[in-house]
């Protein structure tokens, strides 16, 4: 199995020497920044960005919960023999393979992220480090043709032993567990965070986090959330923390990236490499850590034998005290309530009116406050941001949930929010990570663009002959305020009169499809540069002034003379 040099090595000096000698040929080999512990491992120096040692919560990917901490083996054309074992370990070569099915879903994500976020640049070897490390890249690719797992992969139950606390929040629906939360699937989601962060990475029309090509695109969205860009080393840290909030975790990740980059192959479906040693293993201890006394070789110092005392004890007195001992207090001391536990309600802290045009960025943030039952602000309490209803409206990065940790005032401030191209009214609400209290809405409001004036491109006069074509088209361009007013809806009437809007009923008008008179276009919109050019215009036989009416949202309108006439009579034609 992979990491034969990243396990400890136990057997006295010939065993050490092995150990020297893998430490400074993986030194050697690695990337600046990449080095070796003292057991060999393949270890990265990193710039954290954010407290690693911080109390994990479902502010997580994962919940904090466990995870596999092999480490890449030492590039090795041919298999080396386990040290004391006689099996042969995996070697580079295996480790560098990954499934078919499960490559796959990285690149096609990786792809997907390019065109939807591109100022990511989220590598497909960083999925790939996460999924080995998370599930051993699905159990070795053990997945059916659509690239779901033939069997659920759930991590351990997340009920504070060992792990965090995290209470049931999906009914057992993704983990089967109605008590508590367990990490789901091959990139290891909790159930409360597949929830917002969940995709269709497959276009079969459902977001399961047992499949690889939903999970790896879910966590490429999770990766690069906050405009996070991968190639930043300190922006990568912080995306890679946000998924399991360890400096070991973050340090055997960018070890298998550095890895991965270096190549790999497909390999069948079932047949990759399946890592052996846990996070939470007694036995293993976690990169840079000191293993237990219990695995120091046997030629360790032993302490000294005792001696048994030359004088026999004191015989114990007869006679009981006259005071009996104290009884054990029966009830166990109580545990404070963490800052979570001791918050009420959530309050508005300002946010203001909620109002953005179509396409546009709000003015004003969403602030909220976490409040005691003494209406005190309680500081360092996590709050999630979520946008509901019909709407295209993301926060900055372009999700549609946010958990934003409170200062010391108790306020949280969510991204700042950009306006879809739906119009409409949708909700942001805010609710507290950890507790279950009623929420607290913010109604926001998506207005249509807008233009105050429009404007012909050209000043040839518009005339045609009876039963003619118009040799020009009809080009306006909009404004707002002065500046291009793009994607601005408009309509194109032939009006009666100046004083008549209603369509007229002779004189010019448009063509569909089918060659079918239209005097009214309607769902029109001005370009990226407020331009709009309408289609041509045609003139049945009924001559004179005819009046075609544009107008816009907001309240621009423009009127533009079409002239029907006979053509003139050539000159120096008798007359008949």
């Amino acid at each position: 199995m992979a990491a034969q040099f990243g396990r400890r090595l136990r057997k006295g000096a010939a065993t050490t020497a092995v150990a020297a000698v893998a430490v400074a040929a993986l030194s050697a080999s690695q990337a600046p920044g990449v080095s070796a512990d003292s057991h060999g491992r393949q270890t990265t120096g990193a710039d954290v960005g954010q407290d690693a040692g911080a109390t994990g919560d479902d502010g997580t990917a994962t919940g904090n919960s466990r995870y596999y901490t092999d480490l890449p083996p030492l590039d090795s054309p041919n298999p080396s023999p386990t040290a004391g074992s006689g099996t042969p370990a995996a070697t580079g070569d295996a480790e560098a393979g990954i499934p078919a099915s499960v490559l796959d879903a990285y690149k096609k994500a990786e792809e997907s992220l390019r065109a939807s976020k591109p100022g990511c640049n989220l590598p497909w070897q960083l999925l790939a480090a996460i999924g080995k490390v998370e599930s051993g890249q699905a159990r070795g690719g053990r997945v059916d043709a659509n690239g779901t797992t033939l069997s659920p992969i759930l991590g351990p139950v997340l009920n504070g032993n060992g792990f965090a606390s995290i209470s049931d929040t999906d009914h057992g629906a993704y983990d089967g567990d109605s008590t508590y939360d367990r990490a789901v699937g091959p990139m290891q989601f909790i159930p409360s965070t597949w929830d917002w962060a969940g995709r269709d990475g497959n276009d079969d029309g459902k977001k399961d986090p047992n499949n690889i090509y939903d999970a790896a695109l879910a966590a490429g969205h999770y990766l690069c959330r906050f405009d996070h860009d991968m190639s930043v080393q300190a922006q990568m840290n912080q995306s890679i923390l946000s998924y399991n909030n360890s400096t070991a975790y973050l340090n055997t990740v960018l070890s298998w990236v550095e890895f991965y980059r270096k190549g790999t192959h497909e390999v069948p479906d079932g047949t990759g490499t399946l890592p052996s040693h846990h996070s939470d293993d007694a036995t293993t201890p976690s990169p840079g850590t000191t293993p237990p006394a219990s695995s120091h070789p046997d030629n360790s110092p032993k302490p000294p034998k005792s001696t048994p005392p030359t004088t026999p004890p004191t015989k114990p007195p007869t006679t009981p005290p006259s005071t009996p001992p104290a009884t054990p207090p029966t009830t166990p001391p109580t545990t404070p309530p963490t800052a979570t536990e001791t918050v009420d309600h959530l309050a508005d802290a300002g946010s203001g009116k909620l109002t953005a045009t179509a396409g546009g960025t709000f003015a004003q943030k969403i602030v909220v406050r976490t409040e005691d039952k003494a209406d005190k602000a309680v500081a360092r309490v996590r709050v999630r941001f979520t946008i509901v209803g019909d709407t295209d409206a993301t926060f900055t990065g372009g999700e549609n949930v946010a958990t934003v940790m409170t200062n010391g005032l108790g306020a949280a401030t969510a991204p700042a929010l950009v306006a879809g191209e739906k119009t409409g009214d949708f909700t942001v609400r805010a609710t507290v990570v950890g507790r279950v209290l009623a929420g607290l809405d913010h109604k926001a409001t998506v207005t249509a663009r807008e233009a105050d004036a429009l404007a012909r491109t050209g000043d040839t006069a518009l005339t045609c002959v009876p039963g003619g074509e118009f040799a020009d088209q009809v080009e306006v361009k909009a404004t707002y305020k002065g500046a291009v007013a793009g994607k601005v809806a408009a309509t194109a009437t032939l009006v009666k009169s100046a004083d008549d809007a209603t369509e007229n009923d002779k004189g010019p008008s448009f063509k569909d499809a089918d060659g079918k008179t239209v005097r009214t276009l309607k769902d029109l919109t001005t370009d990226a540069d407020g331009l709009l050019k309408l289609p041509k215009l045609y003139a049945d036989d009924t001559t004179g002034t005819f009046l075609l009416r544009i107008t816009t949202t907001g309240g621009a309108t423009l009127t533009v003379e079409l002239t029907v006439a006979a053509a003139p009579e050539p000159s120096g034609t008798p007359a008949a």
